[in-house]
């Protein structure tokens, strides 16, 4: 299970309609509606400061919220539409789906890299680059892992980590279907400038035994 789901806190909207809607914007909220699962459609108010920083955080449609309404049972929701100002791109609704366990949901879910001391390449003064700290994937509601793990150990200068190599937890699988890249090894800048200094090498005596072979072509 994740450690910890983001709290969304809301309040109770009083009546429905754009007059009321109207009235929570001038009232420095933003308006919106919680459907699905089996109870009744729920008006709701949510703090246009704090929705507007979670909007800024980033990946606000693919992130699981724990709703906390005064005088309702918390619930997991997921936000399925933003609507905005045409002029000014402020929020001005939204619509939260309620989740059952079961349910099935894209996240982003971190992705944790350990044994990196026994990783021959780090050792040999590799670098370790991250393509994806994030991975997005299809999972259930119910049970939303933590991170998934990326084993460094025995890895050399050069390989690569597809996400074909890493151990998903159960239920879970890529939204992407390709096997993409999540992290390689790269070598040490130092040995990258010899594999240079090499090439210009090799590439300069190309040049010049061409040079030669055509004077004396002309001779």
């Amino acid at each position: 299970m994740a450690g910890q789901i983001p709290d969304l806190n809301a309040e109770a909207r009083t009546g429905t309609g754009k007059g009321a809607a109207r009235q929570a914007r001038r009232d420095g909220m933003v308006p919106g509606i919680v459907y699905g699962g089996e109870a009744d459609p729920l008006p709701i108010n949510i703090p246009f400061n704090v929705l507007f920083k979670k909007l800024k955080d980033g990946r606000f449609l693919s992130t699981l919220f724990n709703l906390k309404v005064d005088g309702q049972d918390d619930v997991r929701v997921i936000c399925r539409n933003v609507q905005r100002d045409v002029v000014k791109d402020l929020p001005t609704h939204i619509d939260l789906l309620r989740l059952k366990r079961t349910s099935r949901i894209n996240l982003f879910i971190h992705v944790e890299f350990i044994n990196e001391d026994e990783a021959p390449g780090i050792k040999k003064g590799g670098v370790l680059t991250i393509v994806r700290p994030e991975v997005e994937l299809n999972v259930v509601a119910g049970d939303i892992p933590e991170q998934i793990v990326v084993d460094l150990a025995g890895l050399e200068v050069g390989d690569i980590v597809h996400i074909s190599d890493v151990t998903l937890p159960s239920g879970a699988k890529p939204t992407v279907d390709r096997d993409f890249v999540i992290a390689n090894i790269s070598a040490p800048s130092s040995l990258r400038s010899e594999e240079e200094a090499e090439g210009e090498e090799v590439a300069a005596d190309a040049v010049e035994t061409v040079a030669e072979s055509e004077a004396e072509a002309e001779e």
